[in-house]
């Protein structure tokens, strides 16, 4: 019988060649006096490994990875659940395989790579509690020089393209035969990873590993489009189509800005509950009523200023199109499966002034700092975001609930 890919993820739990009763020592890792960890060269470590969709995501032994200038090695102490990781073990999204899953991340400075820059070892010292970006910005090419770290040219040529580093090298190697294996963005579940310095920045002591996860992309993302590309300003009426992870993150970043009118649109009526914690004066359950109408009405018939798109679904490209007013904003966040393609009333887009604007997350130098302020005091709430937490070994779990639906907001595998 042919077993889902989500059913795989489950069974393959228990074909893992984790050697749970290891012990830090055995595998190599020793902390020093200071309280940092030491990696021996013949160190090896743990990582969730995507094969391909027949398969199930599995834990297998690695060999600690090593930084390279620039970089920094992390011990992870958390991981976010993405549906973009989803995407990629559904098949939907190419990427190289095999490779190691996970991209928003939190953790502890392990080691610095050789000849790295003296402001960047006195920025992130080792010990240092950081938040690492999924959009690892290369701080060299055309768009970084201008400050669009979200459009890094060497990101997409290399990670997003090829599942490697800015030197066109992975830095995960299989611990048995050292084939490698591949990075989605820095391949953030696993014991350690690696990080260009570019895409962190430092985790106050005041705030948890495990729920500051979050802050590297569902709330990244949100920050991105609220900012950069829808421009929130106070008064603006706003409309979010799926209310997961990001399009919650969304509803609290709208009602920091000062939005008015906050219309959370989603087929979940728990999520729809949880979506006014959140920020949000209207809810719309999608199935229910027509989401477009019920926009209009309560914005007395005008639609909103702002609609944002965070499911990456061609039925609500449109109706988050449709719902903006004259002279209006769709901004488009939400992934799709590789080809999907979105309609657009062209003559309305035209006549009326419509701006249609896609944005992939926010600028990590510039903008990760700020998020962490906004979680420090308080303005975004992590422990109202993060629904679910889970074990490394509950990973492919974990992977399971959110193709099933059954997630509210974000969960997070703890990894330390």
């Amino acid at each position: 019988m042919k077993m889902t890919a989500a059913a795989l993820m489950s069974r393959g739990w228990s074909r893992l060649r984790n050697r749970a009763s290891s012990s830090l020592l055995q595998r190599g890792f020793s902390s020093g006096a200071s309280g940092g960890y030491h990696v021996s060269p013949s160190s090896f470590m743990r990582g969730a490994v995507f094969w391909d969709p027949t398969r199930p995501l599995s834990l297998e032994e690695l060999r600690i990875p090593r930084p390279s200038s620039g970089e920094l090695l992390i011990k992870t102490k958390a991981c976010g659940v993405c549906h973009s990781d989803l995407h990629v073990m559904k098949g939907e999204i190419p990427f190289s395989s095999p490779c190691v899953v996970g991209h928003e991340i939190t953790g502890e400075v392990v080691e610095h790579g050789p000849q790295t820059d003296h402001k960047i070892t006195e920025r992130f010292p080792v010990g240092s509690r950081v938040v690492g970006a999924f959009i690892m910005p290369c701080g060299s090419c055309s768009y970084c020089a201008k400050g669009h770290d979200d459009l890094c040219e060497d990101f997409f040529a290399y990670n997003r393209a090829k599942g490697t580093l800015y030197d066109g090298q992975t830095r995960l190697f299989l611990h048995e035969n050292g084939e490698p294996v591949y990075m989605y963005s820095m391949g953030g579940l696993a014991e350690y990873c690696v990080v260009p310095a570019n895409g962190l920045t430092r985790l106050p002591s005041s705030l948890p590993y495990t729920e500051s996860a979050i802050l590297g992309c569902a709330v990244f993302t949100a920050y991105g489009a609220m900012t950069h590309a829808a421009e929130v300003r106070p008064g603006d009426s706003i409309a979010v189509v799926g209310v997961g992870g990001v399009g919650s993150s969304c509803l609290q970043i709208a009602k920091a800005f000062g939005a008015s009118d906050i219309i959370a649109v989603d087929i979940n009526d728990e999520k729809l509950q949880k979506a006014k914690i959140f920020g949000a004066t209207h809810t719309v359950n999608s199935i229910k009523e027509d989401a477009v109408e019920k926009i209009k009405a309560i914005t007395g018939g005008a639609g909103v200023d702002i609609a944002v798109e965070a499911l990456g679904k061609p039925q609500t490209f449109l109706q988050c199109l449709q719902s903006v007013k004259d002279g209006g904003k769709a901004v488009m966040i939400g992934l799709s499966k590789a080809g999907a393609v979105g309609e657009v009333d062209i003559n309305r887009l035209v006549r009326r002034k419509i701006k249609l604007i896609g944005s992939y997350g926010a600028r990590a130098r510039q903008d990760l700092p700020k998020l962490v302020k906004l979680a420090e005091t308080g303005i975004f709430d992590l422990s109202t975001a993060v629904s679910r937490k889970y074990k490394f070994e509950e990973a492919g779990k974990a992977f399971e609930d959110l193709d099933k639906g059954n997630i509210v907001s974000r969960a997070v595998v703890e990894i330390m």
